[in-house]
Parts: C-alpha cells; sequence; structure tokens
C-alpha cells in the first residue's frame, strides 16, 4: 500500500515534470497558441508557474527575457514531492 501511493505521487510529480519541460520547449519555437494541445499544456501549467512569476516580479528580480519561474517552480515541486513522500513513508 505504502509503496503503490508513493510510486503514485512520483508518477504524478513526473508528469507535472514533463509538462513544465514541454512549456520551456514550446517557448523556444513559434507555436500554434489556438492548437487545442498546445492550449492545454499552456492551461495545466500556468497554475503551477504564474505564482512563481508573479513572486520573482515582486522581489524584483530582472531577468530580462529569461523566465525564471520554471527553474523556480522545478525546485520547490521536488522540495514538495520529497516532503510528501516523507510524510507518507512516515505516516503508512
Amino acid at each position: 500500500m505504502k509503496g503503490l501511493l508513493i510510486w503514485s505521487i512520483s508518477k504524478f510529480f513526473s508528469i507535472i515534470y514533463l509538462l513544465i519541460l514541454i512549456r520551456i520547449i514550446l517557448s523556444w519555437v513559434k507555436v500554434n497558441s489556438y492548437n487545442k494541445y498546445i492550449a492545454l499544456i499552456f492551461q495545466l501549467t500556468d497554475f503551477i508557474l504564474d505564482p512563481f512569476k508573479r513572486l520573482i516580479y515582486r522581489l524584483g528580480i530582472d531577468t530580462g527575457f529569461l523566465d525564471l519561474s520554471p527553474i523556480v517552480a522545478y525546485f520547490v515541486l521536488q522540495l514538495v514531492e520529497t516532503a510528501l513522500k516523507r510524510v507518507i513513508w512516515q505516516l503508512l
């Protein structure tokens, strides 16, 4: 039971990391934003990346044209994933 739950959490976060990576790659190439699959990727990652974009802006970090929010989001998600796995491991 414990192993299955931790495996499920790992897979969930792996999908999120993959979506963020695809979003990064899409930002480098010219894509049709009206494509339903591309719009879906943007919708799924916006709720994760937008808070980090606002945080970086509020901290006054000027990154120019480079968007650091995926990097910050990746590290924070890694911390959340690890903490969640440890809590589940300790409780179950």
